[in-house]
């Protein structure tokens, strides 16, 4: 077949559409669509960050609209979710489990994550610690009292938990559910009791299995692009994605005054053939999470949207360009800015610190109106109803934000 030829626009609407954040959302989200939401991403990252709210349930929130948060820790105490190692820490459909079976048996190669020297020189805490749970049933970090002296710094982790994670690093232990979004864990063969290795996937039908499946989740994926999204590859993806689109697998697209050859997964053919004749009008103004997919990938970020994007968090605080855990604005088909902001939810105050337009943005009416009722349900699902803007970059756009939010 022909390779697919798009614009930038084009690939943009189709990336969107297959994210899920091509248009406002139309209905009242149910539970159900917490857990298709995440299928249709492929995945959902993990982030304890929460001046506003934590990151997978802003992710949600950019496709849903107003829903319950307490839905993602249901559906994972429910095991139809499970949580893992994919792009990072994660949120995966439990149908996916064997696909990330062969990390957990070779848990070496996920660098950090592991150690094998601690399993080693602590293994009989370790195992201490498996007959604990046989025992006493699932446990928390917070269960077990420092011991050490030591302040539990970020890396200053007390033994029990450096061993809770090694050990669900391994697959031995999975997380059960989370209270306070603090990890629950219990023995894996608790939470899947019916899982047989023997189900597990190849090695080389688990990679054609993950490209394809970050593929499709894209939308529009350059090589380049592909192994970033599940983790699969450091540099070129494999299978080598040239090969699928030979045997049908991927289909071949071109983007205008691009030189690489792109790849779209066939489930997307007609929603690429009504991107490419235009059809597929982006419509949807959004506040994103730094950890979504859509952005998470600095590079890919700044090759399709043109958005130089950085998260600051982890920069000293006279050294940050925008602010500490800057939102992408969403709208319609383009990342048009960023806001710096904070849910001061024991006085109902999400407060704007600043919010920066990107260069060429249009301040339209519509543009204002369309963000300042995003900002209004944002607010509103934080239990922060009151909308303080502090300062807006260019300078002028600040009045009219407060005029439309007033």
């Amino acid at each position: 077949m022909t390779a697919i030829q798009l614009s930038v626009p084009a690939a943009r609407a189709l990336q969107l559409a297959a994210q899920g954040l091509l248009s406002p959302v139309r209905k009242k989200a149910v539970k159900q669509d917490v857990l298709a939401a995440i299928r249709q991403m492929g995945v959902l990252q993990i982030d304890t960050i929460h001046v506003v709210a934590r990151s997978p349930y802003l992710v949600l929130w950019s496709r849903l609209g107003n829903y319950q948060p307490c839905w993602l820790d249901e559906l994972l105490e429910e095991r139809r979710l499970f949580e893992y190692w994919a792009h990072e820490a994660s949120f995966l459909p439990i149908e996916d489990y064997g696909l990330y079976r062969h990390r957990m048996i070779d848990p070496g190669s996920m660098g950090w994550k592991y150690s094998a020297k601690w399993m080693e020189e602590h293994g009989a805490a370790i195992e201490l610690l498996l007959q604990h749970i046989r025992r006493h049933g699932p446990v928390r970090s917070a269960d077990f009292k420092r011991t050490d002296g030591k302040g539990g710094g970020w890396w200053e982790w007390k033994p029990e938990k450096r061993s809770l994670e090694v050990l669900f690093t391994a697959g031995r232990l999975m997380i059960a559910k989370r209270h306070n979004f603090h990890r629950i864990y219990d023995l894996a063969e608790r939470i899947l009791p019916d899982w047989d290795d023997a189900r597990m996937p190849s090695t080389a039908e688990t990679q054609r299995t993950l490209l394809l499946k970050a593929v499709q989740a894209m939308g529009i994926a350059k090589a380049s692009w592909i192994g970033d999204y599940f983790r699969t590859a450091k540099s070129r993806p494999s299978p080598d994605p040239e090969i699928l689109a030979d045997d049908g697998s991927l289909l071949r697209a071109t983007v205008d005054g691009w030189q690489q050859p792109l790849y779209i997964h066939p489930a997307h053919r007609e929603l690429a053939l009504a991107a490419a004749g235009g059809l597929l009008k982006p419509s949807a103004t959004s506040l994103l999470s730094p950890f979504d997919p859509l952005v998470w990938d600095r590079k890919r970020a700044l090759e399709l949207f043109d958005f130089d994007y950085r998260l600051e968090c982890y920069t000293p605080e006279a050294k940050r360009s925008y602010g500490y855990f800057t939102l992408p604005i969403l709208h319609r088909g383009a990342l048009a800015g960023r806001l710096d902001a904070k849910a001061h939810r024991s006085q109902g105050v999400f407060q704007v610190k600043a919010l920066y337009l990107e260069p060429g943005t249009r301040t339209s009416q519509r543009f204002v109106t369309e963000l300042a009722a995003t900002l209004r349900r944002f607010a509103a699902w934080h239990g922060t109803p009151q909308v303080a803007i502090d300062q807006c970059t260019p300078r002028a756009f600040r009045s009219m934000l407060k005029a439309a939010l007033a």
